[in-house]
């Protein structure tokens, strides 16, 4: 009786966010990024970040991509993939809820169960530090995911970290987005322009997604007002308003991990 009720009340709190954040969802996930990481100073224990991505050095920034390293979360011999996790205690009941709401997200449609760490060596620690970042992929040990108390809080930020630290890049800096998209460098902010980094990355077989949860809105990080990305061949594609993991960011995580 007492697991029914604890349970109850948890569903019930998911569902009074769930709807909360509904009425407030006006923001694609970059635009979200782009306001928690604004101007933040990083702390003396906090990694290299670049973007909403952490590195263990600067020079890491050019290294080949995770997957080539081994960097995958490892799978069980029952074919699912159990991510440890711990969340600091400082969020409140709400933002718990956001939070377990997105790490629960990659069950009904992945191999992926995020569960709460027992012993285990490697782990994410959820942490609200400066800004919005994870790693990307298993780097070993304890790595932090910071979702902010200001600003990262929300559903799709939520899993835009997730899939970060499973192996994932963001959208526009994929090895074949030339095919997809112009980037005007132009109309980025000067010292941003790694933001729009090409990266060697392995894209699982599925097609570019301008509705990625994880590709960047037009005028990502732009200094004049104009859109510093571009559809290609066809301007008028709307992109980059995701507001949750799309079904090809579903297929490429269970591609990834052979589900």
């Amino acid at each position: 009786m007492i697991a029914f009720k604890i349970t109850f009340w948890l569903l019930a709190l998911i569902s009074f966010t769930y709807a909360e954040e509904v009425e407030e969802d006006h923001l694609s996930v970059s635009e979200r990024l782009e306001r928690a990481n604004r101007n933040v100073v990083r702390g003396p224990d906090e990694p290299h970040v670049v973007d909403d991505i952490a590195y263990v050095s600067e020079g890491e920034r050019n290294a080949d991509p995770c997957t080539s390293r081994g960097c995958l979360w490892q799978k069980y011999s029952d074919g699912l993939v159990y991510v440890p996790y711990v969340i600091a205690n400082h969020y409140t009941d709400r933002e718990l809820a956001v939070i377990q709401r997105g790490l629960q997200s990659f069950s009904s449609s992945t191999c992926i169960r995020f569960f709460p760490r027992r012993n285990e060596r490697d782990y994410i620690y959820i942490q609200s530090h400066n800004g919005c970042y994870s790693y990307v992929g298993r780097v070993g040990n304890s790595q932090v995911v910071s979702l902010s108390r200001q600003g990262c809080i929300y559903h799709n930020t939520v899993q835009h970290e997730l899939l970060h630290a499973l192996g994932f890049n963001h959208e526009q800096c994929r090895s074949d987005r030339d095919q997809y998209i112009r980037v005007l460098l132009q109309n980025v902010q000067s010292g941003l322009e790694y933001a729009f980094d090409k990266i060697n990355t392995l894209n699982q077989g599925t097609p570019y997604d301008y509705n990625s949860v994880m590709q960047y809105h037009k005028y990502a990080f732009s200094k004049n007002g104009q859109p510093t990305m571009q559809p290609y061949p066809d301007p008028n594609v709307p992109f980059g308003e995701g507001k949750e993991m799309s079904k090809n960011d579903i297929l490429r995580v269970n591609r990834l991990y052979q589900c």
